[in-house]
């Protein structure tokens, strides 16, 4: 508190090193953006080292706790969008269903067209990851991951996978698409963690 007023941060406390600020969302993504008709054929599996495997379509996946979180996002390309907001379910309620076993050390999210990005357990259980369904308050629009992505704003985001369809807990760590191309394994942007070589 400065003179009776609340010091605000710096955007340099906000926005990691080599990143510009945007107002727009871009869209960035691998293969085409998938066409949901009839969401009564989705579900989401929840899988690998887990005492309690579960299959949820989206009506059980929007029965499960809700939580609205606002967060800065950071992408590899270098943009940065502040004050996002999300609505969905929290990793950790998701985990607290599932139970992983004492084995499980990572995550591997499943998108469509069998796309994958790897995570770490502790980044997957992080308080601000999520699996959100909801951006500013609507449904998020095909082209941002429709009807369900992972949000992990930690770390760059295209960790958090859109067009989400199976979470798998393993004991090692398996390089996902942008991985195996020469993308960095975590994509911390504080360190910026970009590719495998940084």
């Amino acid at each position: 508190m400065y003179f009776g007023k609340i010091k605000r941060h710096s955007l340099t406390d906000r926005v990691p090193p080599n990143q510009n600020v945007t107002t727009s969302f871009p869209v960035l993504h691998a293969g085409s953006v998938p066409d949901y008709q009839d969401l009564s054929k989705w579900n989401l599996q929840i899988y690998g080292l887990v005492e309690s495997p579960l299959l949820l379509t989206f009506d059980e996946l929007k029965k499960l706790p809700q939580s609205e979180v606002s967060h800065d996002i950071h992408c590899v390309t270098g943009w940065s969008k502040l004050d996002t907001v999300w609505k969905g379910v929290k990793t950790k309620e998701i985990a607290k269903r599932v139970k992983p076993l004492e084995e499980a050390r990572f995550v591997i999210l499943h998108a469509e067209e069998g796309w994958t990005t790897n995570v770490p357990l502790d980044d997957f259980l992080r308080e601000s990851s999520l699996l959100a369904h909801s951006y500013n308050g609507v449904p998020l629009t095909p082209e941002h991951g429709f009807p369900l992505r992972a949000v992990m704003p930690h770390l760059y985001f295209w960790k958090s996978a859109k067009w989400l369809r199976g979470i798998q807990f393993t004991k090692e760590n398996h390089p996902g698409f942008w991985e195996k191309n020469g993308y960095h394994m975590r994509g911390d942007p504080w360190k910026e963690e970009r590719y495998s070589f940084d």
